[in-house]
């Protein structure tokens, strides 16, 4: 049986675009806990660090679709490059603004002015779909970027810390503002591969987000990244609690361990069952093993639960990604994809807020009731709207888009 990674591979240019855009998403991890190592260190204040980052982050969630948006319209190269741009200088007065001593004021201006960061994961997405567009193929490639994903999440937050604590303060940002430029100019020049632009008048004018399919897909995984989020800060407090801190990172990284390993797995399959069946089934896995969090009272026993909570994450993520790319039509696909990742991020932020207040109220191992609520909510979201996310895959007109200028 053929390797089905290597396949993907030989499409011409993937394995440049794939390159180029592992390395520019690496700010969508390294960023917000950049921001707090640096402002953390050079000012001394956790607040200031949190909200500066809280502000780039949130922004971040709904400026991103915006400017996907208008890659639907205009192309990749003609957006990418001044909102990268944009972003890059704004992050580069935010470290001479901490370096410096600046107003404080002057830290939240370019924490906005760097939100402008586009969404490199969607338009890595959208090259792979113009490639495989209605082929068996284009699962194994939204399971290698799944996976991908989650490699730059347990690295890029490492690398980000690691730089700051190890050389000095602004060294994590400044790496992530160096991958976000030279990563999306690598990215952006491979024009090769760049979809086509479709015509706005053959297409819906509205935003990708009024679609049903769309908003039941975000709102799911939007509770999925609460999961996220409460896994890490209640692993946090409790190995905290049972004196051994040090088994936080440990018992993250198993976290992220399991997702990776099915993931690959998953991406080698042709699996035959509707995709919205297959989200609900690996929401329903996520779900039910939030349950055995509760529990877990020893570091062991939390490694071991929070390993097999991560199992279903990229099954998830694959076919929630799959889902969107049969039900938003063409001229609004890098928006849609764009939502989805929105949910994630804003999921992250939401549960990490609630779990800390619960944790704070409650108690360590109470924080994982917070995935609890998250993931059954996610699959009552995911089974209330299969009759949306069924259908047959839309029609693309192939002949309707234009190359990219």
């Amino acid at each position: 049986m053929p390797n089905p990674y290597r396949q993907i591979f030989k499409a011409p240019g993937a394995k440049g675009f794939a390159a180029a855009g592992f390395f520019a998403r690496l700010p969508i991890a390294m960023a917000p806990i950049g921001i707090v190592a640096m402002l953390s260190q050079t000012h001394g204040e956790y607040w200031l660090a949190g909200a500066v980052s809280a502000t780039f982050a949130l922004t971040n969630a709904f400026v991103a679709p915006q400017i996907s948006r208008l890659v639907d319209r205009r192309g990749q190269s003609a957006v990418l490059t001044p909102f990268a741009t944009i972003s890059v200088i704004a992050f580069l007065v935010l470290i001479v603004a901490a370096n410096r001593d600046w107003p404080l004021w002057t830290l939240f201006a370019a924490a906005l002015a760097a939100a402008t960061m586009p969404s490199i994961p969607a338009m890595v997405r959208s090259r792979w779909t113009e490639i495989f567009h209605g082929r068996p193929e284009l699962n194994t490639a939204f399971a290698f970027e799944s996976v991908a994903d989650e490699l730059v999440y347990i690295a890029g937050a490492s690398l980000s810390v690691g730089l700051s604590v190890s050389f000095f303060p602004e060294a994590g940002m400044l790496a992530s503002t160096l991958f976000l430029a030279f990563g999306t100019a690598a990215f952006v020049l491979q024009r090769s591969t760049e979809p086509g632009i479709r015509p706005a008048g053959d297409g819906p004018a509205h935003s990708a987000i009024r679609l049903r399919s769309v908003q039941i897909v975000t709102l799911a995984l939007i509770f999925v990244g609460a999961i996220f989020a409460t896994a890490e800060v209640s692993s946090v407090a409790i190995t905290k609690a049972l004196g051994q801190p040090g088994a936080a990172s440990l018992v993250i990284g198993v976290y992220a361990v399991g997702s990776f390993l099915i993931g690959i797995v998953i991406g080698a399959l042709n699996l035959k069952m509707p995709l919205q069946r297959q989200l609900a089934i690996a929401v329903a896995v996520i779900a039910f093993t939030t349950l055995p969090l509760l529990f877990a009272d020893t570091v062991p026993l939390l490694a071991v639960a929070v390993f097999v909570s991560g199992l279903a994450v990229s099954p998830t993520f694959i076919t929630a990604f799959g889902v969107i790319e049969r039900r938003v039509s063409p001229a609004m696909l890098t928006e849609g994809i764009t939502w989805v990742m929105t949910g994630i991020g804003i999921g992250m932020a939401l549960g990490s807020f609630v779990a800390g207040w619960v944790i704070d109220a409650f108690g360590p191992q109470n924080g994982f009731w917070v995935s609890v609520a998250a993931g059954f909510s996610a699959l009552l979201t995911v089974l209330l709207g299969q009759r949306s996310l069924a259908g047959e895959r839309r029609a693309r007109a192939d002949t309707a888009f234009q190359p990219a200028e």
